[in-house]
């Protein structure tokens, strides 16, 4: 039967929808930068008198989508040997952020809080080595996180809110399947919980509404100040319920080395439509995309022994 053909359309007008909200840290940073200064790390916000009760967790399973297309590097695409590949990785090598971050190139991560030689250190440097310009609900444009959640349900609901988002901010009308990779990591250690509000006291009467606010659907400006503030004073990380799955449980991440035990389960993919519901499907993974071309990983080992 022939493959039904979808027409390339655009929307007139872009949607406004909930998403990203620059923080008040983001925005002043980057007036900065475009009135010619360097750019810096932004400072800390003062500590609120609200601070999260701590959970403690040992071997807590999670779940993390991760676009397929993060697993199999492009570079192996577009080089015709070994030799040029060399090349292309060089030249990769002096704007990558992640690989910037391992060589203590960067703001915001340094080297010594990356890991190295364990399964997949590549998808968790990154991770914090390549966060999104705007931020997301628990890390700044400066330092990415390891965002994850309690069950594959909940990730897949995170994945097609802000997938959504981003088709409607550019008024996308086709049809799109996108592969993503399962990857599965294990938590140990005292995570901030904002699951529970936490017994209030006299000090924190006048930050009570700091909570709420950090679970804010639209808005990420107070949990991206909770987040510095935690990070700051040591915090593994945040547990907190998901506010695109009624009932889940989503964790985010401050510190790479938190991250353990990291390996790739199933392959999903999300057929989205722009006027119907979105799906996700498990499918069988190929001999090529179930581990990372062995050309790239002699490439990165060369580079790394120089």
């Amino acid at each position: 039967m022939a493959a039904k053909h979808f027409s390339r359309k655009r929307a007139p007008v872009r949607t406004p929808v909930p998403g990203r909200k620059l923080s008040l840290q983001a925005a002043a940073e980057q007036l900065r930068i475009a009135r010619g200064s360097s750019a810096v790390v932004p400072a800390p916000l003062p500590l609120n008198r609200y601070v999260p009760p701590v959970t403690q967790f040992n071997g807590l399973h999670t779940s993390r989508l991760l676009p397929a297309r993060y697993s199999d590097s492009v570079l192996t695409r577009i080089a015709d040997s070994d030799e040029d590949l060399q090349l292309i990785y060089a030249l990769d090598g002096a704007t990558n952020e992640r690989l910037l971050a391992e060589a203590n190139g960067r703001l915001g991560i340094t080297a010594r809080e990356l890991v190295f030689d364990v399964p997949y250190a590549r998808i968790v440097n990154a991770a914090f080595a390549h966060p999104h310009p705007q931020g997301a609900r628990f890390s700044t444009p400066y330092r990415g996180a390891w965002y994850a959640g309690f069950e594959l349900a909940t990730a897949k609901a995170e994945v097609l809110f802000h997938r959504s988002v981003q088709f409607t901010e550019i008024g996308w009308l086709e049809r799109e399947e996108l592969d993503y990779d399962h990857y599965h990591a294990e938590f140990s250690g005292s995570f901030h919980d904002l699951r529970v509000p936490g017994e209030p006291s006299e000090l924190m009467t006048e930050t009570m509404g700091q909570r709420e606010a950090s679970l804010d659907p639209v808005s990420y400006i107070a949990s991206q100040q909770l987040a510095v503030e935690l990070l700051e004073s040591g915090s593994l990380g945040v547990v907190y319920p998901s506010a695109r799955r009624a009932g889940g449980t989503c964790l985010a991440c401050f510190r790479p080395g938190a991250v353990a035990n990291v390996r790739k389960g199933d392959l999903h993919r999300l057929v989205w439509y722009p006027d119907a519901p979105p799906t996700f499907t498990r499918m069988a993974r190929s001999a090529r995309s179930s581990a990372e071309p062995a050309r790239l990983r002699t490439v990165e080992k060369k580079n790394a022994a120089e």
